[in-house]
């Protein structure tokens, strides 16, 4: 087990957000969360990124599951399309939180990069600048910078949305290549089909827990058949 969530209820201020969520991650598990606009997604997120700490209830982390170890792809980093930096440099940031006091990155570290960036066919943008490159190719490189981070687990809050459709079915099947062929667990939230079609597991929350279990068990659930009938028809 790679974590677990108990009776977890989360929220700002004295206020519960999102109440009584109970779930587990294993190691090599895709899990998508879904829901609604204003569910407690992405509060849920927060908590287990250990930003936010449980109002009742608890998370569980196990397999030696460090804060340092998780990588992190947000809502936010993806609307920043003005970064100054150079792809290398923004790339390489991803391995910050293992330097520690340490100035400068080390040659693991550089080579931790490159690796990432040629498994998400972007070793050819290293030197141009990241505000000058197109909508799917900054995506790729903010994934790139979260898996220098990721030795176990990645988190993804709504990493593709805004793209064209057949960008992001590019970009699911990468994050299906990186869930199967390098063993990166993940957990990613959504609301869109191609990501939820990408999972093992499925959380769906709204402000509680609707369900949570195998992504067949969804397809065939009364919660998931509303959920792909709604999006569908959201998308037409």
């Amino acid at each position: 087990m790679l974590l677990k969530s108990e009776k977890l209820s989360l929220g700002y201020d004295g206020h519960i957000v999102v109440k009584d969520i109970n779930f587990s991650v294993d190691s090599g598990d895709f899990l998508c969360i879904v829901g609604e606009n204003g569910c407690g997604k992405s509060t849920l997120v927060k908590g287990l990124l250990r930003l936010i700490h449980p109002m009742e209830g608890a998370i569980t982390f196990g397999d030696n599951l460090k804060q340092t170890a998780v990588g992190y792809l947000s809502q936010e980093a993806v609307s920043k399309k003005d970064f100054p930096a150079g792809v290398f440099e923004i790339v390489l940031s991803g391995n910050i939180g293992k330097m520690k006091l340490r100035p400068f990155y080390n040659k693991a570290e550089k080579n931790s990069a490159s690796e990432n960036m040629q498994k998400l066919g972007i070793a050819d943008l290293k030197n141009r600048c990241f505000r000058e490159l197109s909508g799917g190719q900054q995506r790729r490189v903010l994934l790139a910078r979260s898996l220098c981070a990721a030795e176990k687990l990645l988190v993804l809050d709504e990493p593709f949305s805004g793209l064209d459709p057949l960008i992001s079915a590019e970009l699911y099947s990468l994050l299906k290549n990186i869930n199967k062929e390098m063993g990166i667990t993940i957990i990613m939230v959504s609301h869109d089909i191609e990501a939820a079609a990408c999972a093992n597991k499925v959380l769906h929350i709204q402000k509680k827990q609707l369900f949570f279990g195998s992504m067949e068990e969804y397809r065939n659930s009364e919660t998931g058949k509303k959920f792909f009938i709604k999006i569908g028809a959201d998308n037409d």
